[in-house]
């Protein structure tokens, strides 16, 4: 973990949740700003046709839902993908932190601005039209750093069916 984001959390309260547990749900107040220390929680929305999309995978070391220490409100759900635990501090305390170490506020702001690059991706991903494009990209991306991952996982994070990924992948298994 870096640094300073083990000093901001240090006092934190510690969360364990199971896979599938939600941490928060869209339209919850923004009142905790996440750490994960173990596992990997996503952040899912919904689609009004019932699509799943990931937003965010966020693993280990990482600040969940950063953008929502900003918000009033969550706009997505933090679902745990497996057995977890985070560090859960209060939004005005985590901002206060901040406020209180330049240091520690550069980080932030550095932190944030990785995010955005990341965000940038999935759009880039998701404006391709091709499923077997989309795929492409995704394995370029994420290379050798990607935890294994079910294939509904990985269709929701490319933003597509499960179903056509399935058809995707059976098609690259017969080549």
């Amino acid at each position: 973990m870096s640094d300073w984001l083990s000093l901001v959390f240090s006092d934190a309260v510690r969360r364990s949740c199971e896979r599938g547990d939600c941490l928060f749900h869209t339209g919850d107040n923004v009142l905790s700003v996440f750490l994960i220390l173990d596992g990997e929680i996503d952040l899912v929305r919904v689609t009004p046709s019932g699509n799943e999309i990931v937003l965010q995978s966020a693993g280990r070391d990482a600040v969940l839902a950063e953008a929502s220490v900003y918000s009033e409100t969550y706009h997505c759900d933090a679902i745990a993908r497996c057995r977890s635990t985070v560090a859960q501090l209060e939004t005005d305390a985590f901002k206060d932190r901040l406020a209180s170490n330049r240091s520690w506020a550069e980080n932030w702001a550095a932190s944030l601005s990785h995010s955005v690059q990341r965000a940038r991706l999935n759009t880039e991903v998701r404006s391709l039209k091709k499923v077997a494009d989309r795929l492409d990209f995704w394995l370029a991306v994420n290379s050798g750093t990607s935890p294994e991952r079910r294939t509904k996982d990985i269709a929701a994070e490319i933003g597509v069916s499960p179903e056509a990924l399935y058809r995707e992948l059976s098609k690259r298994r017969r080549k």
